[in-house]
């Protein structure tokens, strides 16, 4: 029998809910990253609309239920948009429902500009949330429990919900470049792309993108901005990365950096589906290690989607330092291996107490992350 969703439809209703909570909570927002503990679930999605937009401050405030959708067209209207450029997972998990801006700064969701502007956690500005309690903290202002010592933002960003949550969000968002360009240099294996990437996130020329496409053997770099300051960036990088093998100008600078965003090459492709944070200078050493059936490289290396066989337990053939996240598996393989890497435990004791500070009762995506 299928269990109701708790959905609560204000802030009010979301306190009540939490605690007068007799278990577990699976806390969900657009349930569309596929992360699931066990509870009964709570979906913040009816907490809904924006609150504030003042397109001359650069400031949006947000109920954390909006769809990320509904804020960039806004966004868009103004001529504005979220920098952090968030990736939308549904295509590469198979999930459905509508992502949300409260599940992506709960996860801390950023896509390939973070190697330039930052993750999606330096652009909140505020946060909002109900704890395990049920009590209604806010970062500044006034609040409704002591919290002094602790950076909400930081915490709340990239928690999934295991410490409160969340309800309102305040960020800051940037004006759109007048133009973007993407050059590629072709015909390149994973050691020289690494190269590529690394000469052009050290130039003056403010690259916004680094990735690399090893079906295509393809490293790609993007450049946005003014006009003809792209115009000229572009000239000078093409000449400096011609070292390196053939460059060449890519025609739909969007649609491509979209595809890498949302890792599309994997969609529909049966198998695990891994997430791997490590240094772009290991990333030669590691991709040796992975024996995977199809990768994805972006931030300069640094970040390395992988697609294996159902079951595999990729963690164990890592043998650099990185955090290695399961993002697509049957239930018996997150089971098994759990979804998030099991962190040091000094960094563990860390987390149990932050965990037992704001959720004493321990309700909260019990599991989720250790």
């Amino acid at each position: 029998m299928k269990k109701m969703m708790l959905q609560p439809k204000s802030e009010t209703e979301l306190v009540e809910m939490i605690a007068g909570a007799g278990g577990p909570l699976c806390i969900q927002s657009g349930g569309t990253r596929g992360f699931a503990s066990d509870g009964e679930v709570l979906s913040t999605r009816g907490l809904s609309g924006v609150e504030l937009y003042e397109p001359g401050a650069l400031t949006m405030v947000a109920r954390a239920g909006t769809p990320v959708a509904e804020i960039e067209t806004l966004l868009a209207e103004q001529g504005q948009r979220l920098a952090f450029e968030p990736m939308d997972h549904r295509g590469l998990l198979g999930s459905d429902g509508e992502p949300t801006i409260g599940g992506v700064f709960a996860a801390n969701v950023s896509g390939p500009r973070r190697i330039q502007c930052g993750a999606a956690r330096d652009f909140l500005l505020g946060v909002r949330f109900v704890d395990g309690m049920g009590q209604v903290v806010k970062n500044g202002g006034r609040v409704m429990k002591n919290v002094t010592g602790y950076d909400l933002v930081k915490l709340m960003a990239g928690a999934h919900g295991t410490l409160g949550v969340l309800s309102e969000v305040s960020f800051k968002v940037l004006p759109m470049p007048e133009a973007a360009a993407t050059v590629a240099v072709v015909g390149v294996d994973l050691a020289v792309a690494v190269q590529v990437m690394s000469a052009a996130l050290g130039s003056p020329f403010d690259v916004t993108g680094a990735a690399y496409d090893p079906v295509e053997r393809r490293a790609y770099v993007r450049i946005e901005g003014f006009a003809g300051s792209v115009d000229y960036r572009v000239g000078r990088l093409v000449a400096d990365l011609a070292r390196f093998g053939a460059v060449q100008q890519v025609d739909d600078s969007e649609s491509l950096w979209r595809c890498i965003r949302d890792v599309s090459a994997f969609h529909g492709n049966a198998g695990d589906v891994w997430r791997i944070s490590v240094k772009p200078s290991d990333a030669v050493e590691l991709a040796e290690q992975l024996q995977a059936e199809a990768l994805q490289f972006d931030w300069g290396g640094g970040l390395i989607w992988v697609l294996v066989p159902a079951g595999t337990d990729l963690r164990a053939r890592i043998a650099v330092p990185g955090h290695a996240t399961l993002m697509r598996a049957g239930a018996e393989t997150r089971g098994r291996l759990g979804q998030f890497q099991a962190e040091p435990a000094p960094l563990a004791a860390i987390s149990a107490e932050l965990r037992a500070k704001f959720d004493p009762r321990g309700i909260l995506n019990t599991g989720l992350m250790g």
